[in-house]
Parts: structure tokens; sequence; C-alpha cells
């Protein structure tokens, strides 16, 4: 039976740099054995304790004795699936994401014809719409930091880790993207990370190997399901073509609100959930190194620093998300007259500065009623539909119970959340419409200091250096963000500040906003079948469908997903 061991070693020895006859030798001093006994190893995870009274790296490790079988090493080459009969079912995949790409993936390996269709363009050909974002230029809607081949993680950092899934249904996803290109190191590092400038590859050639199989199509967008006999039988493209098909996958991204009302039409049902809004932090990564690091990053040559920080304030959670050390801060909108910043890395990680969104959680209760008007949302829809005339702040939704219609450009708040279950990215919407005013045009972001904003004052006069690339413009955050998220993002930055010395101090800059941190949407399924509820054959899947956050959850959803629908295929074929 194969033996699980932790080794550790000082701030100065990266295990991963060991050279394999060094690591047997310790491994057998530690197991009692001569090396010969060692039949084979795995290096499973490293991970460095910074704690003052600690600082050590820890490798944890799988051994198998000389005498024992040793599973087969995983591929180092994609694996192309074989060419499906011409009779097998045919599902149509909609979104090139993690979720969509692994859904793919397993369907075409259970003998399944398949066909992904992505509304964005492949992967370097967006390069050329987000360096125009970049350059304060307006969002594409089909083609931008969101929209695209590989999803909105492709050039937003491409982190891996996850508290979704154990490590057994983890470690094949690694396994198949270095097959595809990933460096080796995600699969034992505790914080895996690609960074955008090497994602884009590996996404290029998870196409090549589904292209082998079946058939990849970019610029096309579905408009429609097609529905037959109460079942969703195939898609319809913007340009009129319909595409037949025994099943569809909906792996859409989180800003993909078409997607989901065009599920809606055709008879699936959807629900609000809690998301979390709030703004990016930056901070010199310098300073955040020096504090982690408590003066050895250089003399140890250790990794940029990074935190993961949260607290409650007002019965809701604040917390840090996706954590960018040595990271860039960018523009992620996927409407023009909007703004949203969102956070990456390059592989290296070598930018002098440390950013994350900090966010309030928001549950759909917190915008119903009198709470709502509390949290201050109905002032936020007021403001932000008299700058803008995005049709979501100005429809006017009825109320399926019977109650008064609810003029959304007039403040109105649903008294339930299955009143509007699109109400959340209504308020996204708003929010978003709100910095990119405050921002004051030409894609700059609004931006305080964090002390000012910890105090509720406003003393600095000119923003600070930032990786933001279309600038930043002065602001007031108490201004744009309604009173329940300022509110509880003030006591959270307070409180981090008492764990991370300095935090919400004058280093510290504030820069916003951030919305898109998940769906505040669900497509409800069938727990066992995954099949939407209301519309049988379309199977809800992924991070836009509410299933999923982040790439590797989305990944493992979308593997979920493509196991029970080629089980529920076959079981069909089998009968008829």
């Amino acid at each position: 039976m194969p033996r699980e061991l932790s080794l550790r070693f000082p701030p100065e020895t990266r295990p991963d740099e060991i050279p394999p006859e060094d690591f047997v030798a310790l491994v057998a001093q530690e197991l009692g054995c001569d090396e010969d006994a060692i039949g084979s190893m795995r290096l499973d995870r490293t991970s460095f304790d910074a704690r003052r009274d600690a600082m050590y790296w820890l490798a944890q490790l799988t051994v198998w004795m000389d005498d024992e079988e040793v599973p087969p090493p995983p591929p180092d080459s994609p694996q192309i699936p074989p060419p499906p009969t011409a009779s097998a079912p045919h599902v149509v995949v909609v979104g090139s994401g993690p979720a969509g790409l692994f859904c793919c993936l397993e369907l075409q390996r259970a003998g399944m014809r398949t066909t992904l269709l992505e509304r964005g363009k492949q992967v370097q050909a967006r390069r050329r719409d987000i360096a125009e974002l970049n350059r304060g230029g307006d969002a594409d809607p089909e083609s931008n930091y969101c929209f695209g081949e590989g999803g909105a993680g492709t050039y937003s950092d491409g982190k891996l880790y996850t508290r979704s899934g154990k490590r057994e249904q983890v470690r094949p996803v690694l396994e198949e993207l270095v097959a595809h290109g990933a460096p080796e190191t995600i699969l034992w590092s505790w914080r895996p990370h690609i960074g955008s400038n090497r994602l884009p590859q590996v996404v290029e050639a998870l196409r090549n190997t589904l292209s082998a199989a079946g058939t990849v199509r970019f610029e096309a967008r579905v408009d429609a399901l097609l529905v037959k006999d109460g079942h969703a039988a195939g898609v319809r493209l913007a340009d009129g073509e319909e595409i037949a098909a025994d099943s569809v996958v909906l792996a859409t991204g989180h800003s993909a609100l078409d997607a989901l009302r065009m599920a809606a039409a055709a008879g699936a049902q959807l629900e609000a959930k809690g998301f979390a809004m709030g703004v990016r932090v930056e901070h010199p990564q310098a300073w955040l190194d020096r504090i982690q690091y408590h003066g050895l990053k250089e003399e140890a040559d250790l990794p940029p620093s990074f935190y993961e920080l949260a607290t409650q304030a007002n019965e809701r959670g604040v917390y840090s998300f996706c954590m960018c050390p040595g990271g860039w801060i960018v523009p992620s909108q996927a409407q023009p007259g909007t703004l949203v910043v969102n956070g990456m890395s390059l592989s290296k990680r070598d930018s002098p500065y440390a950013n994350s969104g900090i966010v309030v959680e928001v549950r759909p209760k917190d915008w119903c009623g009198k709470r709502g008007w509390r949290w201050g949302w109905s002032k936020l829809l007021q403001d932000a539909a008299a700058l803008s005339d995005l049709p979501l702040l100005h429809e006017v939704v009825e109320d399926p119970r019977g109650g008064a219609p609810l003029d959304v450009a007039a403040g109105r708040l649903p008294v339930h959340p299955a009143i509007d279950p699109l109400f959340g990215v209504r308020l996204q919407t708003a929010l978003e419409v709100l910095a990119a005013h405050h921002g004051g045009g030409g894609g700059r972001a609004p931006a305080q200091r964090c002390s000012d904003f910890a105090m509720g004052r406003i003393t600095a006069e000119e923003t600070l250096p930032t990786s933001f690339v279309p600038g930043l413009t002065m602001a007031d955050f108490d201004q744009i963000l309604p009173k329940g998220i300022a509110t509880r993002l003030r006591e959270g930055m307070i409180e981090f500040d008492r764990s991370l010395h300095d935090f919400a101090g004058p280093k510290g800059q504030m820069i916003g906003v951030e919305t898109r941190t998940s769906s505040p949407v669900r497509l409800l399924r069938d727990t066992d079948s995954m099949q939407a509820e209301g519309l049988p054959g379309l199977y809800p899947c992924g991070e836009g469908a509410g299933h999923a956050g982040g790439i590797m959850s989305a990944a493992l959803d979308g593997q979920r997903v493509a196991r029970a629908l080629s089980s529920a295929l076959k079981a069909a074929g089998s009968a008829g």
C-alpha cells in the first residue's frame, strides 16, 4: 500500500528544486529503509508556512515501495479521443470556457459527437480587443476579457486552486492541462497558477484536441434554444442557422445574461442566488513581502507573497477574492458604458503590485423590500438609470404573483427574490454604470486611498501609481457604492488592518468596481440527471449557470455534466 509522507525544509530550500536522487535519499531516511527499496514517489503538494515562528516549506509525497504496483504516469502530450461513429448521439456545447472545454472533452471520450460553439473569437484574436480595452476603448460585446475562447479566466490569471472537489478529482484536470502545455508545477503547487501569458497556448492546444474528434466554431452566438416535444433539441445562431442536437449543454460564463434569458424563454427555471461585490485593492508587492516573509524574501528567494482575508460585518461576509501577487488590475467590462475591474498575473508574477478583490457578500433577500431600501439599492438604480439607457435599468418587470409591476428606473425593489430572478444582474449593471461615470471616461477607473475610505474622509489630492493601464480618477467610494456595501466594506478593511498591518493605510488604493465575482442567477437543474428544471435535454453547466466559481470548479462541473449526459443518452439508445 502506498505511503503518504510529509517533509519539512528551510525557507531557502524549495522542495520542487531538489534533485530526484537527493529526494530519494531523504525519503529513504525518513522511512528507515534502503534507497533501493523505494520503487517510485510522487510530489503531491508543496506549500510554505510563513508564520514567524515556523517559516518552512512542506512537501507532501506519495511513496511506493519496489514490491508495489505503481500507477502509470500521466500523459505528457494530448490524448486525442477516437472519432465518433456516424450514429453516435450529437451534443451541442455552448461556451468554450473551462466548463465547456472539459465537458466537450469528456463527451468525446464517451463516444459522443460534439459541436462546441463560442460567441467570441479565437484566443489569439481576442488579444486585439483586450488591447483596445486597455487603451481605454469601449468593450466589444462579443470579444473582451469575459467572452471568447477559454472564457474569462484565459486573460484573467489562470488560477487553478479551488475548494471544490477532492484531490483525486482535481488532479486529473491538472494533468490534462499539463498534457496540453501547462507547467508541471501546477501538479504540486499549493496555489497552482498558469498565468495569462501562458494559458492562451494551453487553451489553443485543448481546442486542437477537440477539433480532431468534433466541431469547434467561433463567432457563433446562440440566440435561441430549439425545443421539440418539450425537450431541448438544438440551437439557433444569431445568423439564423439552426443546429439540431440530441441534447444541449449551456456552459456560458457569468456575464452572459442573454444566455440565461434564452434558457428561461425556452422553459428552463431561474432563481436568484447570492454573490459578492466590492472593489480591487492594490498595494506595493514589496510591502506585502516584508510583512508576510518578515524580511526573508530576498535572502531565501521566496515567491511573491499573498494573503487570504475574511471577516463578518453586520451578518455578511467580507473577504478577499482572486488575490493576484505580482499582478495587474484590468478592465473586464463586457458592454459599453460600464466599468468592471478584475485582477490577473503573468506566469512570473513580477509586477511591482499586489491586488485582490475585497468584496461584500450579498444575498437575494438583501435587495428586497425595506431591507433593500436600507442597503441603498433603490438610489443606486435611480442614479444609474439617469446616466444610462441600458435596457436592464429601464425595464418594467411584471410580478408573476399579481403585485404591482416593478419600474426598475424608478428604484422599485421586489418584495421577494422570485419576482425577478435577474434583479442581482440589474444591481451589478447599475454599479458598473456608476463606476464608469465616476471614472470620468476613457476607460479610467475611480480610485481612493484605503486610509481615506477607512476614515470616511478625502485627504489625498492625487492617485497612487497603479498597474491599471487606462488610468485612475480620484473618487469618493461612499458616493459610488450603496450604503450596505460601503459600511460593511469599511468595517472589513479596518478589521483586515489588524491582521495585516497597514492594509487600510495610505499605501493601499481602492479601485472599482469588482462586481463579477460569480453569477447572481442560477439555472435550476436536477441533482441526479443534471438536466434543467422545466426543460429536459438542456444541461446547465459551470459558472454562468450558477453551479461553479473559478476555472477548476467549472472544469469539474463540466466533467460531471458530461458523465450524466452521456449515461442518459446511452441509456436512451439502449432502450430504443
